[in-house]
């Protein structure tokens, strides 16, 4: 018996491979497909998920007369030892030595093959084979156009494909993850987050995001959006009042969503009513009308405000968030925000002897791995990080030297202050504006949607911030010199959609 190996992300299947594989493989051949990145999915570059993928695969191989084995193939770094690692896992998952002796590779991709090509096997080059009659579009190409409306792209899909993504809804799936103009190729906001750090982070601060909201939640529905890595929720499971609720978490970054539901696998929450759903929530409503009794976001608004288009992305977001409770349910919205009269001017004294100060700021940190980018940042003083954050951050940011201090907008200056302490998350914070609302533009916002703001809603300042990160090494005061005092830097909103709505 001879195998043939289709090492690849198999997201879409051909027409071409149907008639090149028919005329390959003989009758003693067993195809074996390794999916790759086959624990991705929902991400611009594997948006169909595995199982899906598995099932056109074994579609395929029926009406095309193929007798086919399908192994999952997990992501790994980038290795030069990528057709190793493949190998040794077809062998682990089906006992299949594959080698040289037996088995060809079937390989369009010149990077891939020359891999396999190393090992010493040979390669039938697909569609990159330059003995076909006309040049045959690989199926990633097919799958753009589908991505861009372009019908023709059933006319070069294989049918088995044609019938999976009908029955699974997955055209529009296809489309929407591919074209998302927020969610990165491997399925979060930005490619240089380090999420270790994120889940640390978020579970650090479970219990008191948990004790600050758990007063205003009301049984039923309760949905945490941007839920992390779930750690409110495993609260919220503990609680004997909700132990009759529908515990319901949605997350858009690929590993935090992964990290949810490993947990509910390992039997973390009691309750047997938690789900996770991966979704963007700027890509429309997530739950029907009048459906929802509790919805709590943590640290999410500012990055609608951000990555979305400011006041328009954040309006639909509040309005569908109404859309979505029922009457007498409630938002809970906690997050950073600016201070009043954010606009004003102020004088900001940095110090600058806690690190280097370069002549001028780099302008190319964003060409840099992240990890180089962090240590440089990490190394230059407060005063110099303050030129290296105007030149980085998304936002305009404008401030002038006055003597040892600087002029600066008093929202401007508490930006620069709130994120100076992520150095090795610079590339992904300078993409947030944190300071883009103050508490009337929030009171503003949602009652012009229609909820009511509960008077226990406030804007507060996180004195643990104040005393550890920002006044030990800044000072602030009025544009004359007279005393001015720190400034909010978070809020809490209790909205409730009233009972007669």
């Amino acid at each position: 018996m001879t195998y043939l190996l289709l090492p690849g992300r198999h997201h879409l299947l051909t027409r071409f491979q149907a008639d090149y594989l028919g005329r390959l493989a003989g009758d003693d051949t067993t195809v074996v497909w390794a999916v790759t990145s086959a624990n991705h999915g929902n991400t611009r570059r594997n948006p169909v998920p595995y199982h899906r993928r598995e099932a056109a695969i074994e579609r395929f191989s029926l009406l095309v007369g193929l007798r086919s084995v399908v192994v999952p193939i997990f992501d790994t770094a980038p290795t030069d030892r990528f057709a190793e690692v493949t190998l040794k896992s077809i062998a682990v998952a089906t006992g299949l030595d594959l080698t040289p002796a037996d088995t060809v590779v079937a390989c369009s991709t010149p990077e891939v093959a020359a891999l396999y090509a190393e090992l010493g096997f040979r390669i039938a080059e697909v569609e990159a084979d330059p003995a076909n009659d006309v040049k045959a579009e690989r199926p990633w190409d097919v799958l753009l156009r589908l991505a861009a409306g372009d019908e023709t792209w059933r006319d070069l899909a294989h049918p088995a494909t044609l019938d999976v993504f009908e029955r699974y809804q997955l055209t529009e799936t296809v489309r929407a993850v591919v074209n998302d103009p927020v969610v990165g190729d491997e399925g979060g906001l930005t490619a240089t987050r380090d999420y270790r750090t994120y889940i640390e982070a978020f579970a650090a601060g479970a219990a008191r995001k948990w004790d600050l909201v758990r007063p205003y939640v009301r049984p039923g529905r309760i949905v945490d959006i941007g839920c992390g890595a779930g750690a409110v929720l495993e609260l919220a499971d503990r609680e004997p009042a909700l132990r009759e609720s529908d515990l319901i978490g949605v997350e858009i970054a690929r590993h935090l969503y992964e990290e949810c539901v490993h947990k509910k696998a390992q039997g973390v929450f009691a309750n047997p009513n938690v789900y996770f759903y991966r979704r963007n929530v700027l890509g429309g409503a997530v739950f029907p009308p009048r459906s929802v009794d509790t919805t709590l976001t943590f640290a999410l608004t500012h990055e609608i405000w951000s990555y979305g288009e400011r006041w328009e992305s954040l309006r639909r977001f509040v309005q569908a968030i109404y859309d979505q409770t029922v009457p007498g349910g409630v938002w809970i919205n906690s997050d950073v925000c600016g201070p009043d009269g954010r606009d004003r001017r102020v004088l900001l004294t940095l110090d600058d002897s806690d690190g280097v100060n370069p002549p001028t700021a780099r302008r190319d940190l964003g060409q840099l791995p992240a990890a180089e980018a962090g240590e440089y940042v990490a190394g230059l003083s407060t005063r110099a990080r303050l030129d290296q954050f105007a030149v980085d951050f998304a936002f305009p940011l404008a401030y002038e030297p006055t003597g040892e201090a600087v002029t600066i907008g008093l929202g401007d200056a508490m930006e620069f202050l709130t994120h100076k302490d992520y150095p090795h998350n610079w590339l992904s914070e300078r993409e947030e504006q944190f300071c883009g609302l103050e508490f009337a533009d929030w009171k503003a916002l949602l009652t012009d949607v229609g909820f009511d703001l509960d008077p226990a809603s406030y804007a507060w300042r996180n004195d643990w911030i104040i005393d550890n990160r920002v006044a030990p090494v800044a000072s602030v005061t009025h544009a004359d010199g007279r005393p001015l005092d720190w400034p909010a830097t978070h809020v809490l909103l209790i909205a409730r959609r009233p009972r007669n709505t």
